[in-house]
C-alpha cells in the first residue's frame, strides 16, 4: 500500500519520464515540484518505491525509471478516475462527416489515431478480415526506436500481434496491456490500448494503439474513449 506522498511522487516520476525518457532524480523533483519535503526525504521515498518494485535504478548514479508495476498502478488509477472528452473531438466529427466509404473512413481514422498518439495505430475489420495500420513514421520520432534491439523486437511483436489478433481478449470497454501482459513474446517493451466499437454502418471494428511503454497514457486512453463514445452516438 502506498502513502499519498508516495503516490504523488510516483505519478510525477511517470509523467516526467514519459516526457523526457530520462531517469528522474530526487534533485530534479525537488527543483520542479513541491512535495513539502527536501531532496533527502524524496530520495528515501524513491528508495521505498524501488524496494516495492515500482521504480528501477538503471545505473548506480542515475535517477529512477518506472517499472511495469508502476505503469499498471498509474493506468488503473486513470481508468478508475473516469474519462474526459478529447480536445480534438471536432476533428473526429469532421472525419465522419466527410467520409461515407468504410475503407476511406477506416484509413483516415487510423492515420488520425497514429498522429495523435505517436504510436502504431491499427483498425481491424473482422467481418472483412481487413486490417489498417498507420504510424510507422510517428514511431520513428520516438527515441526508443534507436535503442539496441528495440526496433527488431518491435517489428517481431507486430508480426506476432497480427498472428494472434483474432485470439486477443478485447472485451467491452478500453483494455490496456503493459509489457508482458499482452502475451505477445516480443512485446515486453510495448503497451497496447484497445477497444471494440462499431462504425457508422454498424460494422464491428477494433481500435488498437501499440507504442513504447513510455507513452502518454492519459491522452491516449482519453482519445480512444472519445472515439468509441462518438461511434456509440445514435
Amino acid at each position: 500500500m502506498l502513502t499519498k506522498r508516495q503516490q504523488k511522487i510516483l505519478n510525477t516520476i511517470i509523467k516526467e519520464y514519459t516526457k523526457t525518457g530520462e531517469p528522474v532524480s530526487s534533485q530534479l523533483l525537488e527543483e520542479k515540484y513541491d512535495f513539502g519535503i527536501g531532496s533527502g526525504m524524496i530520495r528515501i521515498e524513491m528508495q521505498k518505491l524501488t524496494d516495492k518494485g515500482y521504480l528501477l535504478q538503471p545505473h548506480t548514479s542515475a535517477g529512477r525509471i518506472p517499472t511495469d508495476k508502476s505503469y499498471r498502478f498509474f493506468v488503473d488509477n486513470l481508468l478508475n478516475r473516469g474519462f474526459s472528452i478529447n480536445e480534438r473531438v471536432e476533428e473526429i466529427e469532421e472525419i465522419f462527416r466527410e467520409e461515407d466509404d468504410v475503407f476511406r473512413l477506416a484509413s483516415r481514422l487510423t492515420k488520425f489515431l497514429a498522429e495523435e498518439t505517436s504510436s502504431l495505430a491499427i483498425l481491424n475489420l473482422p467481418e472483412r478480415d481487413f486490417i489498417f495500420k498507420e504510424g510507422w513514421e510517428e514511431l520513428l520520432k520516438e527515441p526508443e526506436l534507436f535503442e539496441r534491439d528495440f526496433f527488431s523486437d518491435f517489428a517481431k511483436a507486430i508480426e506476432q500481434f497480427d498472428q494472434s489478433f483474432k485470439d486477443f481478449e478485447f472485451n467491452s470497454g478500453i483494455k490496456v496491456y503493459i509489457g508482458k501482459e499482452s502475451r505477445v513474446p516480443k512485446a515486453k517493451n510495448l503497451s497496447v490500448i484497445s477497444a471494440k466499437c462499431r462504425l457508422p454502418n454498424k460494422e464491428k471494428a477494433t481500435l488498437t494503439i501499440l507504442g513504447p511503454k513510455r507513452m502518454n497514457y492519459d491522452k491516449n486512453i482519453n482519445l480512444v474513449h472519445s472515439l468509441t463514445k462518438f461511434l456509440e452516438k445514435p
